[in-house]
């Protein structure tokens, strides 16, 4: 016997085939995070350092702002979301069945679109005052005290209407998937209604809902459209105003660097709080929670409480939008709103195409490769999502629109021909935005459904020849279908309500849905903007409907 470990090794027999796969997916990784990295950068190196000048004059008033609205968000999306959640699982009442997925309608309205029709329906013009007025014989607002409706208090009633969704669709899946049985035991040993939700169920649901409640947080951080609407002074808009009032990119990039360590922080205590929380259960074969019957006053009582999010988060924004729409029929030709809609769906299905395609590449990648670094940056591109729009605007912009003049400066002095700006210039800073931005969405529908294929099925196709492509186009792609296509509709709907990244990024007198829904709301011509905010709603209508159905 000759020991194996004596035999001689040639040079390079131990070294690891380099796989293009492997590559693809760090190169996936690299486009992801590099925005982020370049906001970084740009705020250490400013051109202008304006930090002490900011921290002394308007930091402090947008940190405030954005804390406080962030935190109200939060605990009112929380209250809401969790104790809907609770009815609808525990009890049955009058149209039970119904607002179970009615209150996922809510998501399908932008935030920013809500605050467009609180605005118009409660101003002074509005019908609200003005049939006030003619009720109590008012002549002028000196007449009568009513609250200012472009105030903080709206801006978080608004966020909140739109954000609730995400802590009631957690919240009642955590609600689900407990036992019945510890119910049952809670009853017998006396516990009523209120003991059994504080001592019982909102403990094991709290890693949920303080998951949803991040969510919400995270986005109120990152939300533009209605604070600006609102005229609300956050991080967010500080960021517009610093970069396109102030003419600094360096400071733009600092507040963005404080947005995105705000966002970092949230998402680490969410993640945080749920490691601190476990709960398991206690069989394989547990008893579902049965819904007791809720009768006579209080189950009226709990329809009433359980419609509001639903009437004041979808009914009212979409029926004001849609009367105005109906009223402003004439503009549904209008060639300006046609062209938003071409323009939506270029950048929208190209950046949808592209990420999915991205998201497929990378995660099969890390799959079949047995390198490091691949696995380790994964995770790490969801960071993308994190990351508000504006903050990917910085980060996208400065550096691109540099490599886009060097890019012109070298044809132009190779061919003699300026071709412009080829980057900056057209659509594909705003799509690239979208693949940084949402590619976590694809990641995690395509991750979720590769993990579902049984590991046999590409190893057998591989032990008949397939190559690993071969594999994929073969075994994984049939079975990968409908969470592809999915994911694809979920992308593309979030590209079409971006409205941050696209208002920066957009080329000169280049509009989609949502940036002509922000331009004529923000000239107060809420009917031009009507049709536009209408069919933003429809696409945001056809993922709510998948969501609702998925969560069933």
């Amino acid at each position: 016997m000759t020991d194996s470990s004596a035999l001689p090794t040639a040079p390079g027999a131990r070294r690891r085939r380099v796989s293009p796969w492997s590559v693809g997916a760090v190169i996936v990784a690299a486009l992801v995070l590099a925005p982020i990295l370049a906001v970084v950068w740009i705020a250490f190196n400013p051109s202008e350092n304006i930090w002490p000048h900011m921290m002394a004059t308007t930091l402090p008033r947008y940190l405030k702002t954005t804390f406080v609205m962030a935190v109200s968000v939060g605990a009112i999306t929380a209250v809401v979301g969790a104790s809907c959640a609770w009815l609808l699982t525990m009890y049955r009442f009058p149209a039970a069945r119904y607002l179970e997925w009615l209150l996922l309608l809510p998501l399908a309205i932008p935030a920013y679109v809500g605050a467009y029709a609180l605005v118009d329906f409660l101003e002074y013009a509005g019908p609200l005052q003005t049939a006030l007025r003619g009720l109590f014989g008012w002549q002028t607002a000196r007449d009568y005290w009513f609250p200012e409706v472009r105030s903080e208090g709206f801006a978080i009633l608004v966020l909140s209407a739109a954000l609730a969704p995400y802590v009631y669709l957690l919240s009642r899946a955590a609600f689900r998937e407990q036992s019945g049985s510890s119910y049952e035991v809670a009853r017998a040993l006396g516990a009523g209604p209120w003991r059994r939700f504080f001592k019982l169920g909102l403990p094991m649901a709290r890693p949920a809902i303080a998951a949803g409640a991040a969510i919400a947080m995270m986005e109120t951080v990152a939300d533009f459209g209605t604070m600006d609407y609102f005229a609300v002074q956050t991080l967010t808009t500080g960021i517009f105003s610093v970069w396109l009032e102030s003419n600094n990119a360096g400071g733009a990039a600092q507040l963005a660097g404080v947005v995105l360590l705000l966002v970092m922080l949230l998402v680490t205590l969410e993640k945080a709080g749920r490691r601190r929380s476990r709960y398991y259960t206690t069989s394989r074969g547990q008893r579902p929670v049965q819904p007791a019957p809720l009768t006579g006053w209080r189950g009226w009582a709990a329809t009433v409480f359980c419609a509001l999010p639903f009437l004041f988060g979808f009914v009212f924004p979409a029926a004001v939008i849609l009367d105005h729409a109906i009223a402003n029929a004439e503009r549904w030709a209008d060639p300006g709103l046609i062209e938003a809609l071409l323009n939506t769906l270029f950048v929208g299905g190209t950046a949808a195409a592209a990420t999915v395609l991205a998201a497929v590449f990378m995660v099969y990648g890390v799959r079949l490769s047995g390198a490091r670094l691949p696995r380790l940056l994964l995770p790490v591109t969801t960071i993308g999502y994190a990351a508000p729009g504006a903050v990917l605007g910085v980060g996208i912009l400065i550096p691109l629109a540099q490599l886009d003049n060097r890019l012109a400066d070298g044809i132009l002095a190779l061919t003699g021909h300026d071709p412009g700006l080829l980057l900056t210039g057209t659509a594909f800073a705003v799509v690239f935005a979208y693949f940084v931005r949402f590619f976590a969405i694809a990641q995690g529908a395509v991750d979720g459904a590769m993990g579902r294929v049984a590991p046999n099925l590409p190893l057998a196709a591989r032990s008949l020849g397939r190559t690993a492509g071969g594999a994929l186009r073969e075994v994984y792609a049939p079975l990968m279908r409908s969470s592809v296509g999915a994911a694809l509709l979920l992308v593309f709907v979030d590209c079409v309500k971006e409205l941050p990244a696209t208002l920066l990024l957009r080329p000169f007198n280049y509009n989609t849905l949502a940036t002509r829904v922000y331009e004529q709301a923000s000239l107060e011509n809420l009917g031009d903007a009507a049709p536009a905010a209408i069919l933003v709603i429809g696409v945001g209508l056809a993922a709510v409907l998948l969501l609702a159905r998925a969560s069933r």
